[in-house]
C-alpha cells in the first residue's frame, strides 16, 4: 500500500503544498481554520512527514539541543517532559547533552560542536549571566534558559528565593531546633547554579525575621548514599541536642533520605522530627511530605514555547517567565 505524501494531504485539505509545510513547521502565518483542515487531512490519511525531506527542503535540522547538568534526578526527568511535550507538538526532535562537569561545558562553548548544529538551544539551571554579558556563548541560533535567569536572553525560571521564604516562614513557627540541608553545587563560577543559594537566602531571611536561628546547616550531593549519611549525621546532632526539631531539606530527594532515617530510628515523623522538602516530586504525597510544589513541567513547556516563538520569527527583546512555588502542608511537618 502506497504511503500518503504531502501532495495527498494538500489535495485533501484543498490547499497548496507550501501551506501544509507551514502547518507541519508550526508557522504562525497559517489561519486557524486552514490549520485545522490540514491537521484533519493529516490524521485521516495517517500521513507521517519525512524528517529527512524536511531538513533538506528547509535547510533546518528540526532539532533542539538541550544542555542539562545531569539526567539522573527526578527534577530533570520532569523538566524534559515539559520541554519535549512542546517541541514534539511543533515536530522538533530533542538532542540531550548531559554536561556532568565543567570540562564538558567548556567543550560546548565552541560553536563548532554538535550541540550548536541544532536550530535552537536550551540551557538548564546554569548561572550563565556572566557568559552572556561577555559573549562567551557563541550561539548563532535562538537560545533559552530554563530553571535559570539572565537579563539578556529568554528565561523560564522558578522564584527560588520566594520558595525559601515560604519554607522559612513556616518552619519558624514550629517548635524545637531548626536545621537545614543544602545541595552541593560547583564552587567554580563558570559551572554553577543559583538555585540552592537562592533557596537558602529566602529561608534564612525569614527565619531571622522571626527571631529564630538555624542550629546547624549540612550539605549533600544527590548521591543516595551521601544523602543518607548526611541525614544520619544531622539526626545524631538533633537527638543529642534534644527533640523535637524541624529540618528544611532543599530538595525532596534529601527530604526522602531524612524520612527513611527517622523511621529507622523509631522516631515519629511530624512530631519528633518535622521535615520540609522542596520540589513536590510525584512520590511526595504518598509519603506525606510537606514540601514546596514546583510546576516543573510547566516551566519546561514555557521555555520551549519561548524558543519556538524565536524560531517562528519573533525578534523582540528578551522575555522572562517567572514561576512561584507554593507550600503543600502534609503530615511530615
Amino acid at each position: 500500500m502506497r504511503k500518503p505524501t504531502i501532495q495527498d494531504v494538500a489535495r485533501q485539505a484543498g490547499v497548496g503544498v507550501g501551506t501544509v509545510s507551514r502547518v507541519l513547521n508550526n508557522h504562525v502565518a497559517v489561519k486557524g481554520a486552514t490549520r485545522e483542515s490540514v491537521l484533519k487531512a493529516i490524521a485521516d490519511l495517517e500521513y507521517t512527514p519525512n524528517p529527512h525531506a524536511r531538513r533538506i527542503a528547509g535547510g533546518k535540522s528540526y532539532t533542539i539541543s538541550v544542555l542539562l547538568p545531569v539526567l539522573t534526578t527526578e527534577f530533570y526527568v520532569r523538566l524534559l517532559d515539559g520541554l519535549e511535550s512542546a517541541f514534539q507538538e511543533a515536530r522538533y526532535d530533542v538532542a540531550i547533552f548531559p554536561l556532568l562537569d565543567r570540562s564538558r561545558l567548556e567543550r560546548y562553548l565552541g560553536s563548532h560542536t554538535l550541540a550548536y548544529q541544532a536550530d535552537g538551544l536550551v540551557m538548564a539551571t546554569y548561572n550563565l549571566t556572566q557568559m552572556f554579558h561577555e559573549r562567551r556563548l557563541r550561539t548563532q541560533q535562538p537560545t533559552v534558559l530554563v530553571d535559570a535567569y539572565a537579563d539578556n536572553v529568554d528565561s523560564s525560571f522558578m522564584d527560588n528565593v520566594a520558595g525559601g521564604r515560604l519554607a522559612g516562614e513556616y518552619a519558624a513557627k514550629l517548635p524545637g531546633q531548626l536545621y537545614a540541608v543544602w545541595v552541593e553545587t560547583e564552587l567554580d563560577q563558570l559551572f554553577t547554579t543559583r538555585v540552592f543559594e537562592d533557596r537558602r537566602s529566602g529561608f534564612m531571611s525569614e527565619v531571622q525575621a522571626a527571631g529564630r536561628s538555624v542550629r546547624a546547616e549540612y550539605t549533600s550531593s544527590f548521591d543516595s548514599l551521601a544523602a543518607r549519611n548526611t541525614a544520619a549525621t544531622l539526626l545524631d546532632d538533633a537527638q543529642a541536642a534534644g527533640l523535637p526539631c524541624t529540618v528544611f531539606a532543599s530538595a525532596d530527594m534529601l527530604a526522602g533520605a531524612l524520612l527513611d532515617e527517622v523511621r529507622l530510628r523509631g522516631l515519629r515523623i511530624g512530631q519528633d522530627v518535622r521535615v520540609i522538602g522542596f520540589d513536590d516530586q510525584p512520590w511526595a504525597a504518598e509519603r506525606g511530605l510537606t514540601t514546596l510544589h514546583q510546576p516543573v513541567e510547566s516551566m519546561g513547556y514555557e521555555a520551549a514555547q519561548l524558543l519556538l516563538s524565536r524560531l517562528n520569527g519573533y525578534k523582540g527583546p528578551p522575555r522572562a517567565r517567572r514561576f512561584e512555588p507554593r507550600l503543600i502542608v502534609r503530615g511530615s511537618a
